[in-house]
């Protein structure tokens, strides 16, 4: 009888314990460049929500906000507090290279996430590519002008790779054709140095056909200050990024003619963080497809870009 009132109570005590959540048995350090720009903002929700369904998972975000020494300190931060693998999305390429590969060296995985550093101490990159990008962009350009124009180019931060290609793809784009950069400026990725920027352009010309942003934030900082001058109905405008709260609504809206998608990475950056940390062997790189919005194919989900 004695025995039997034991096992009852064993039973209980097993069957009627609470659960607790699981403790994360793997911790990652994200280290992002900025969250000046909402594109950066999507990317870390991104990485948040596809790390949630994991409960093994654990990640801790820095904001170097536009500073790439604040960056590098992060990136040591997460070397001396033992994380099991970082993600980072640097600023720039050449002040971030070492640090990076300081962590890469030391036995932590790294993923480098938008854009590239110099050298090849990481374990993947994943991005789209953004040469590719600016090349369709150019192309596209070229044809709704009918072969020539006069263009605005708004470019991104230059010392970052994807400035530089989203600006040398849309040149080899536009090569051969009648269109024709009047006015270029870095407006480094940020709406209101756009605007400053498109209304230096509009003082000085007064025929711009088209503006060519390397952001949707900054073709629509442009396109701000092409209505503020009245002007904004003889142009078009014409960005990247392609968020549905952003570059997508103002495609629907009418303010921009096109916006090519640059996907943020972020639950791809997850999966591949997975994968590495289970001890599986992925890609060195990883290159993400791109869509073009339009008036015309914003409804149908874009076209993919060939």
């Amino acid at each position: 009888m004695t025995m039997r009132i034991v096992s009852i109570l064993l039973y209980v005590l097993v069957f009627s314990a609470p659960s607790f959540p699981q403790t994360p048995a793997f911790t990652i350090g994200m280290s992002q460049c900025n969250l000046g720009e909402p594109w950066r903002v999507q990317m870390n929700a991104d990485i948040k929500k596809a790390a949630a369904e994991h409960p093994e998972l654990r990640v801790t975000f820095k904001d170097a906000q536009n500073d790439n020494l604040r960056q590098s300190a992060h990136i040591d931060e997460f070397i001396r507090s033992g994380v099991n693998l970082i993600i980072v999305s640097p600023k720039e390429a050449a002040p971030l290279t070492k640090p990076i590969s300081d962590a890469y060296k030391k036995g932590i995985p790294v993923i480098v996430l938008d854009r590239r550093i110099l050298g090849n101490d990481y374990t993947c990159f994943i991005g789209a590519d953004n040469k590719k990008i600016g090349r369709a962009a150019g192309r596209w350009i070229a044809k709704l002008l009918g072969g020539k124009g006069k263009i605005v180019e708004l470019k991104g931060l230059m010392t970052s790779t994807p400035g530089q290609d989203r600006h040398f793809g849309f040149r080899e784009g536009i090569k051969g054709s009648g269109c024709e950069v009047i006015f270029e400026a870095d407006m480094k990725w940020l709406e209101p140095n756009a605007r400053k920027e498109m209304e230096s352009a509009l003082s000085r010309f007064s025929q711009i056909d088209l503006v060519y942003a390397h952001n949707d934030p900054g073709a629509h900082g442009a396109f701000l200050a092409a209505k503020a001058a009245g002007r904004d109905g003889k142009m078009k405008f014409i960005g990247i990024d392609a968020l549905p709260q952003e570059g997508r609504m103002y495609v629907k809206q009418g303010i921009l003619a096109a916006s090519f998608e640059y996907p943020t990475g972020g639950r791809e950056a997850v999966e591949t963080a997975l994968q590495i940390l289970r001890g599986k062997k992925v890609a060195r790189e990883i290159t993400l497809p791109s869509r073009v919005f339009t008036k015309d194919s914003i409804d149908k989900g874009g076209e993919l870009l060939p």
